[in-house]
Order: structure tokens, then sequence, then C-alpha cells
């Protein structure tokens, strides 16, 4: 068996032990279509979800097409967002993002990374969140926990989130690419915290050669 093979299954094992301890892992942000979950995405850069979905319950109702975000006026789109933080270049992000989706994609996300990272706003991060849980298209999404956590179980040395999803697409299967990015996020969220990681309660810690760091 190959070095390649042996952090394949040392992943498999990794996968099923996180299953099994967050079963109700996945996206944490409150959505029903590809354009509320890119808003929400948007919206949640320096924020907590928990207020994104406070902020959205209210949003979603009053702006419901891609059309109405692009023609609403600024003063009062930021008021809308405001609690979220950096409301006046979130608000500039989602009125020039949705003007392109009208006037390039008919009114419609599009569904290729390539397409979406060319919208204001959105960058690889942001693209796999949708993709992986508007389209179901498997992404795999490198945020601050996912970015610990897998140096931590050295699944990758490097520090740039591209070159991490590319190391990570090598070594997790396709189809799991979305829900591993889920379980990941949760397990950073809930144990492995970047100042006082729980290892010695970790439900990974024996296939960890970073415990205790």
């Amino acid at each position: 068996m190959t070095q390649a093979d042996k952090e394949k299954r040392r992943v498999g094992k990794i996968i099923t032990l996180l299953q099994k301890r967050y079963p109700d892992a996945r996206c944490s942000l409150n959505f029903k279509s590809p354009l509320e979950l890119l808003i929400a995405t948007v919206l949640s850069a320096q924020c907590t979800d928990v207020r994104i979905n406070i902020v959205t319950k209210e949003l979603f109702k009053k702006y419901k097409s891609a059309a109405d975000y692009a023609r609403a006026r600024p003063g009062i789109l930021e008021d809308d967002i405001r609690s979220t933080g950096f409301y006046k270049n979130k608000t500039k992000s989602i009125i020039n993002c949705c003007k392109k989706i009208v006037h390039n994609h008919g009114g419609s996300v599009p569904a290729t990374v390539d397409e979406l990272v060319a919208l204001d706003g959105i960058g690889r991060k942001t693209a796999n969140v949708i993709l992986g849980n508007a389209f179901g298209i498997p992404g795999i999404t490198v945020d601050t926990h996912v970015k610990r956590v897998s140096r931590r179980l050295a699944l990758t040395k490097n520090q740039d989130p591209v070159k991490i999803e590319y190391d990570l697409m090598e070594l997790v299967p396709e189809k799991e690419w979305t829900h591993f990015s889920h379980l990941i996020i949760f397990h950073g969220r809930n144990a492995c915290s970047a100042r006082k990681p729980l290892c010695a309660e970790c439900v990974i810690a024996s296939h960890c050669p970073k415990v205790g760091v």
C-alpha cells in the first residue's frame, strides 16, 4: 500500500468517526434557494451564522430576486444588513453581484466555480458553499476551521486556502467533499478550537499527529 493510499484510508476513518460524533453536520445558514445562500454567505464574512440567520429572516421577505437586490437603494440595504458588520462593503458587493447575475445569467445564480468567482464578493470558499449546498455539486470549503484542523491532522502543509483545497481533494472522496467540509467545521467549532483544542475528548485523536499542539 502506498503512502497516498494509507492517507486516504486514514481520512476515511476520520470521516466515519466525525459522522458518528456530528450526525447533524450541515450548512448552518438558513436558505431556500441558491440566491438566498449566496446572499447569506456574502453577509457571513466576519459575522456569526446565528446573526446572519436573524437578519436574513426579514431580508429574504423584502428582497426575493436578484433584480430586487440589483435595484436596491444602497442606503436602505445598508440599514437592512447593518448588524452583520462591514455593511457598506457588503452592500456594494451584493448590489454589484446581483447586477451581474441579472445581466449575465438571466437572474439565476450560476452553477460553476468560474462563473461564481467572477461575481463581486464571491471567492472560492463562497463558491464551494453555494455549489455544494444549493446545487448538490461537491466542493471543499476551506474556511478558518477547515484550514486549522486539516493542518493539525497533517492533511496539508499549505497555508494558502486554494492549495489546501486541492490537497484535500486528493485525499477525500469527491462525493464526500461537501459533507467533509461540514464535519471539519463542526469539529473545529466544538472541539478543535484555535487556542484550547479539547484533545483529551477528541474522537479522532488517535488519527491526529498534532494532538496536544
